[in-house]
């Protein structure tokens, strides 16, 4: 039984993985520019105050409330609508990547001054180490750079081209 079910375990991990990793080269900038943001400034200091336990309850909350978000996304596009499963899906990843980056970035450290949290963080780096070790991700990420710097390129051309000549 065990046999059967690794290979199940490690494709869905995988996907989970690489879902992820996706969604968070959109977080990543957004939870970025929510820390700088001067509105928030309060809050941040409220959170920074937080001893280890209070913080982890924080952090595990956007994870509990949203993590829920891929079978709800899996179950409408398994019923036929697909746009709102994927808009489900994207909206409900980005949102919890951004709250989740947010709320490591501002208590790393104490978070990780719980041994629990500290042990299961040790295995998600070495997780993704290896997914992004692996050739198929680094393809992608060339890809994703390709495409990046193909679109600039385009938008570049399309604001040229908008542009009136100069008369004198």
């Amino acid at each position: 039984m065990n046999r059967l079910l690794k290979p199940i375990i490690i494709a869905v991990a995988v996907v989970y993985f690489l879902a992820d990793a996706i969604f968070a080269t959109i977080a990543h900038p957004l939870a970025r520019w929510l820390g700088d943001a001067r509105v928030l400034a309060r809050l941040r200091g409220w959170i920074r105050s937080l001893r280890p336990y209070p913080s982890l309850a924080l952090f595990v909350v956007p994870l509990v409330i949203l993590e829920p978000v891929k079978p709800v996304a899996a179950y409408l596009a398994a019923t036929g609508q697909v746009r709102m499963g994927l808009m489900v899906l994207i909206v409900g990843e980005i949102l919890k990547l951004v709250l989740v980056e947010r709320l490591f970035t501002i208590n790393r450290e104490k978070l990780l001054s719980i041994p629990a949290f500290a042990w299961g963080y040790g295995k998600y780096r070495l997780a993704k180490d290896w997914l992004e070790s692996t050739e198929a991700w680094q393809i992608v990420r060339r890809w994703s750079a390709i495409a990046r710097i193909s679109f600039r390129s385009y938008v570049a051309e399309l604001k040229a081209s908008f542009r009136l000549p100069m008369t004198r």
